[in-house]
């Protein structure tokens, strides 16, 4: 393979040791490896990449030097939840639940028809867990407590109860 002279060899080596992006790394270390006259079924050995992925960082080398080997910006699919309307979600979500939620805790199917009935798009339960990963949302959330909830009552019963309620795997705790 015809490596042009945009480095020389010791420069490339040094790239390729000094570089903090593994991908780039590699691909720097593949056309190193041509410019010393391996053939391509050796840098295959080395690097682990393809004939024609060797090839490519060879010719894209030559075309614009090392800046032709850095990875290009991707655009993916966009979200089907605009950017200025995820202020709006944020807000909708911390507040809670509202009376025509029919829910006590926003989980993921209620969060679904939020987003289908507020906002206007449709996302499946893992790509509703995905969007709250994205906004910084963890899937832990407490226990649901009733708010006319009574601790007092609630540990008396637990004192005077009959202990079916516990389950049989539990070791009952008393206080001496």
């Amino acid at each position: 393979m015809n490596v042009k002279k945009h480095h020389t060899q010791k420069e490339l080596l040094h790239l390729y040791k000094t570089v903090s992006n593994p991908r780039l790394a590699r691909r720097i270390n593949g056309v190193y490896l041509a410019n010393k006259g391996l053939s391509c079924p050796q840098i295959m050995a080395i690097t682990g990449a393809a004939r024609r992925t060797i090839q490519q960082w060879v010719h894209k080398y030559n075309k614009q030097g090392v800046a032709g080997l850095k990875d290009k910006p991707r655009s993916g699919q966009p979200t089907k939840l605009p950017r200025k309307k995820e202020q709006k979600f944020r807000r909708r979500i911390e507040t809670g639940p509202t009376g025509k939620d029919n829910v006590s805790v926003l989980n993921g199917p209620a969060i679904a028809r939020i987003l289908e009935q507020e906002f206007g798009v449709t996302y499946s339960i893992w790509g509703v867990y995905r969007l709250l990963h994205r906004l910084g949302y963890s899937c832990l959330c407490p226990r649901p407590q009733h708010e006319k909830a009574n601790p007092r009552i609630q540990q008396e019963f637990k004192k005077t109860s009959s202990k079916r309620w516990i389950k049989p795997n539990q070791s009952i705790q008393t206080k001496k």
